[in-house]
């Protein structure tokens, strides 16, 4: 009898004790590049052992490391930042500063002009890491569009491109559209490909983090079971990280938008489809396998309407845009959330009934995640935030009375800063977070 393989990873050998050195290899889980170790247990009559998962703590980063992630996530500060925001002194930043400057991977802007210049030890001038030293690709999968942008190591968009898709698209013809545009961007931007450290993706739809693999039609029937990484990293010839558009919508305000300083933040994302993304002290909050912050397919009437996702009465079936656009159809010829938002403005009842409708069924469910996880920050966006001095009142009003008194009144509901574009810079944002900065010679090669 031989004892188990890895329970969690499956790569484990089942092994006897004269075969311990196996169990020291490392297993790698894709697609957030986690590292593990095989730990040996001891069955209790100490002859056969089993093969467990233990992650490995990342070593603690240095200085350099810390002040290079967050220039990478944080965009442009000052050394004073730097100093505060790293609890180190202002001589450890100027030391820091001056090696990252002398390998080519900084460079500093007056915050007057925001011209670019050389000089160094300018305490009020802004520091970034350097465009040329690298460029990021983003890529927003939404029910009816694929958006392209690619960025540079500076958080500055250099190019966009963008394709509309239909509502029940083939999956696979939307993978290789967005390796088209990419093309495209790439060549319009000016970016070699090598400069390019990789490709962040959003997925409208849950992603397995343990197998990377697509776990819900919810997003359509032909991305069920697809690996959207595995393929497009084969496509495009890039690492690839894909996460659900909620979390990048999430990360992207939290790092550059509505969502900064918050330290528990919950993004809305009110579109085709309705999603959100949880931001708990300053990391996204996926659940035990990707599936955590499924808004819009909470239950809201068991008797309800079938969702796509197959179950009844989700929130998504009423206040999605192609749900109001279907309860507007026999009063009102709007095609487009657009079309509903400025009719609700010009004083058009039905829609301003079908907007406040829906802000009273979203703020009955925040009151459900503000119960459970007392966000200070709500953060609304998606082509719905464009209605968003209609949606706040009812949303407010349904959010006080469902909410204990203290989680309600503690919240603040804003719009969106990012727009459009929220998805598509998380795609980008994720790939910062994660990824190292390239080496000395690469840096110096790109200058």
């Amino acid at each position: 009898m031989l004892g188990p393989g890895c329970r969690r990873c499956q790569q484990g050998e089942q092994i006897r004790p004269d075969n311990l050195a196996s169990a020291s290899n490392t297993c790698r889980i894709r697609p957030d590049g986690r590292e593990f170790v095989h730990c040996l247990s001891f069955h209790q009559q100490g002859v056969y052992i089993s093969v467990v998962h233990r992650e490995i703590p990342a070593p603690r980063p240095g200085n350099r490391e810390r002040v290079v992630e967050l220039l990478r996530t944080r965009g442009a500060l000052t050394r004073a930042d730097l100093a505060r925001l790293l609890n180190i002194s202002r001589a450890t930043v100027s030391t820091v500063v001056s090696g990252l400057h002398s390998d080519g991977l900084l460079v500093e802007s007056d915050r007057a002009t925001g011209g670019v210049h050389q000089r160094r030890g300018r305490p009020g001038s802004l520091l970034t890491l350097n465009p040329a030293a690298g460029a990021v690709v983003g890529i927003d999968f939404g029910h009816t569009h694929v958006r392209v942008i690619v960025a540079d190591l500076a958080h500055q968009v250099l190019t966009e491109q963008i394709q509309v898709l239909e509502r029940d698209h083939d999956a696979r013809h939307a993978l290789r559209t967005a390796v088209s545009l990419t093309e495209q961007a790439l060549a319009a931007a000016e970016v070699d490909r090598a400069k390019v450290i990789g490709a962040g993706v959003g997925l409208p739809g849950p992603v397995n983090t343990l197998t990377g693999a697509v776990g819900s039609s919810s997003i359509g029937p032909s991305w069920v079971g697809l690996h959207p990484a595995d393929d497009l990293a084969a496509l495009l010839g890039l690492p690839v990280i894909v996460e659900n558009v909620g979390n990048l919508g999430a990360l992207a305000e939290v790092t550059w938008g509505a969502g900064r300083g918050a330290q528990v933040a919950v993004y809305i994302k009110l579109d085709a489809g309705v999603g959100a993304g949880f931001v708990l002290g300053g990391r996204l909050f996926r659940g035990a396998c990707g599936t955590a912050a499924e808004f819009g397919h909470m239950t809201v009437d068991p008797s309800g309407p079938i969702c796509r996702c197959g179950n009844r009465g989700c929130l998504e079936t009423y206040v999605s845009v192609p749900a109001l656009l279907d309860q507007l159809r026999p009063h009102d010829d709007a095609a487009s959330a657009a079309d509903v938002v400025k009719s609700a403005t010009d004083g058009n009842r039905a829609c301003l009934r079908v907007l406040t409708d829906a802000g009273r069924r979203v703020g009955a469910a925040v009151a459900i995640i503000c119960n459970l996880l007392n966000p200070d920050r709500v953060i609304i966006g998606g082509e719905l935030s464009a209605a968003y001095d209609i949606l706040l009142p009812p949303l407010r009003a349904a959010l006080e009375r469902d909410a204990l008194p203290f989680a309600g009144s503690h919240v603040t509901v804003c719009r969106g800063q990012l727009g459009e574009r929220a998805v598509a810079l998380g795609s980008v944002a994720t790939v910062l977070h994660m990824n190292k900065m390239p080496s000395r010679s690469k840096a110096s090669s790109a200058r």
